[in-house]
């Protein structure tokens, strides 16, 4: 068995690539002065290229590092009011490309007043929640405030002339019952941002204390701060308004109801309707008509503007919601239902109603929570095991987690169950917000309704075109910065293609110039190359001999296109480093377009001396004879 060591035609062949090489490059040296103009003519190609697309890479990239350093530029704010709950926030904050999202609060309710410790000077400002992981804090040279502290934008610091370390004082002020109330806090500024992060005076606190600011402007009391005021009472909601009258309204007077109350529509109610909503039968001689609502319930505002309209009738009014609420059991699925009617009614209305033990009186909106809480049980439903004085547990069927403990108070020859009027409307505001209730202090109260706002901010500025159309598909009109980004991405696109035109062209003409001069190159050297072939080397031996030469004469044109870029772009750097941030470069290239550069270059030499490799194979040695 033969090694490649005891091989000599392999030995021999590495040799004979090794004269063509070494021949080539002789005669390049040999005609030093036309090699020299071929290396220029390519390189005179080459280097304005990388430069352009130095220019062009440069710049696209110091624009997208701008928009990608400056956190403004990811940042995603809403362009109207909005109605959002927690778990909107969790389920946006888990998103891989939102980097951050916080809620905001109304803006009428986010402007305080804030003046400089132990000074009279003071300015309206917008107060804005931050917490941990805020990047418009962290990017702008700040810290993320805790209680008692915050951080100020740049004009703010200006126009309180206060400094990070130093403290402010926050006055919180209202309306309420026709009096101008406030409460004051002081704070420490522990950081102002730099001037890109936000142009308008503005204070950043974190969430707690812009909620606590909100829900004091809202009229409410802060127990933990001291901040005194009203509870978050829930408003009744009712859908329908039920008007029995001793005397048939004519149609023009029951239309009117329906002007500036709230109510859409007013439909006569006979006998069967009326036992179908309430449970009793109508008594003799009166006359009802149904007041409908379309989309929004009405609250007891509505109600009294339609009792002045039917001011002098001997008229009342029974607010109704149909309810059905869950009793017994857990969970929903194991929980009986029973319907409930709402009745609130002066002795003198029971009577005309011909209704009787009716114990918690007229309809009152501000009835307390313990008058609320009183069922009667209708006699043919009723249970042996639940007796007066017990108390039955009932929860909400949208809001199961709204458990109401209700008093039982005796018996109704109804077919529903009757609670307060009250009850039912509190049960019809549970639908659309969240409603709590304390054991300890047996009051409702109504939860946090959601956020009006949210500051969001990408995962970096490719994540802005996706959240965008997001948004735009669930009709949440938004502002970002998609523009500017879509500019810069139009701008790549079309640099790009203009490089490319730009390259066509040069590329077609240096390889038709390297072509023609290897060519003519042959075509001067018949003789030379045809004693070559005498001299024993074979075909594809002398085949080789224009390939190796337009390699090289490639490899150098790179080498000095990529010196003479060098040289350019430093200089174009320094022209314009006054105008560019630390590190940032107006013409640069990563180390891949030279590599590139260099293996298209080599590509293009060698199909360029195809033609000239052809045509020494077809010279016969014989020529270099007869020439002797």
């Amino acid at each position: 068995m033969l090694t490649k060591a005891s091989n000599p035609n392999h030995q021999g062949s590495k040799k004979v690539r090794g004269v063509v090489l070494n021949l080539s490059a002789l005669d390049l040296w040999h005609e030093w002065v036309l090699t020299l103009c071929m290396i220029l003519a390519i390189a005179a190609v080459l280097a304005p290229l990388l430069i352009l697309m130095g220019l062009k890479h440069g710049t696209v990239q110091t624009m997208r590092d701008r928009l990608i350093e400056d956190p403004v530029n990811r940042e995603i704010k809403p362009g109207s009011t909005l109605q959002l709950d927690a778990q909107w926030f969790t389920r946006f904050g888990s998103r891989d490309d939102v980097g951050f999202i916080i809620p905001t609060i109304l803006r009428g309710a986010s402007i305080v007043s804030v003046s400089p410790e132990g000074s009279s000077k003071r300015e309206a400002m917008d107060i804005v929640p931050t917490r941990l992981g805020d990047p418009l804090i962290l990017e702008n040279g700040g810290q993320i405030p805790q209680e008692g502290e915050c951080v100020l934008s740049y004009p703010a610091s200006e126009q309180l002339k206060v400094e990070a370390g130093e403290r402010i004082v926050v006055r919180v002020s209202r309306t309420r019952s026709g009096r101008r109330q406030r409460e004051e806090i002081e704070l420490k500024v522990i950081a102002v941002l730099s001037p890109r992060a936000d142009a308008l005076p503005k204070l950043y606190a974190p969430l707690q204390f812009v909620e606590d600011v909100e829900t004091y402007r809202a009229g409410h009391a802060v127990a933990h701060r001291n901040w005194s005021g009203g509870k978050p009472r829930p408003p009744l909601s009712f859908t329908d308004l039920f008007v029995v009258t001793r005397e048939p309204l004519r149609s023009l007077d029951a239309r009117r109801l329906t002007i500036n109350t709230g109510f859409a529509d007013v439909e006569s109610v006979d006998a069967a309707g009326y036992r179908a909503a309430f449970g009793f039968p109508l008594a003799e001689g009166l006359s009802v008509y149904r007041l409908t609502t379309v989309g929004n319930p009405v609250r007891p505002d509505s109600l009294k503007r339609v009792r002045q309209k039917l001011r002098g009738r001997e008229a009342i009014l029974l607010p109704w919601a149909e309810q059905t609420v869950l009793i017994g059991g857990n969970e929903e699925s194991n929980a009986d239902t029973m319907r409930i009617i709402g009745l609130s009614l002066e002795d003198g209305e029971m009577e005309t109603l011909g209704l009787t033990g009716i114990p918690w009186g007229r309809f009152d909106p501000e009835k307390p929570a313990k008058s609320m809480r009183r069922i009667l049980l209708p006699q043919s439903d009723r249970s042996p095991e639940l007796s007066n004085g017990q108390v039955m547990r009932i929860r909400h069927t949208e809001n199961p987690a709204l458990e109401i403990p209700l008093a039982i108070q005796g018996d109704t020859v109804g077919d529903y169950a009757v609670v307060p009027v009250e009850m039912i409307g509190l049960i019809e505001t549970a639908e659309s917000r969240v409603i709590e209730y304390p054991k300890k202090t047996d009051e409702f109260l109504l939860a946090r309704a959601g956020y009006r706002g949210f500051r969001m901010f990408a995962r970096s500025i490719n994540d802005i075109p996706g959240l965008f159309r997001q948004f735009t598909d669930m009709d949440i009109d938004v502002i970002t910065q998609v523009r500017e980004i879509e500019r810069i991405k139009v701008l790549d696109r079309g640099l790009t293609r203009i490089f490319w035109l730009v390259a066509i062209v040069g590329i077609i003409g240096g390889i038709a110039a390297l072509m023609a001069s290897l060519y003519a190159a042959v075509e001067r050297k018949k003789r030379d190359i045809s004693v070559l072939r005498l001299m024993g080397l074979a075909r594809l031996e002398v085949f080789r001999f224009p390939v190796y030469q337009g390699v090289v004469i490639a490899s150098i044109s790179v080498v000095l296109a990529i010196l003479v870029y060098a040289t350019l772009a430093g200089i174009i750097n320094f022209v314009f480093s006054a105008d560019l941030e630390l590190g940032q470069k107006i013409c640069t290239l990563p180390t891949a377009f030279f590599i590139y550069a260099f293996v298209t270059t080599s590509g293009a030499a060698i199909l360029s001396s195809l033609l000239a490799s052809v045509r020494t194979i077809q010279i016969d040695p014989a020529e270099a004879i007869r020439e002797e």
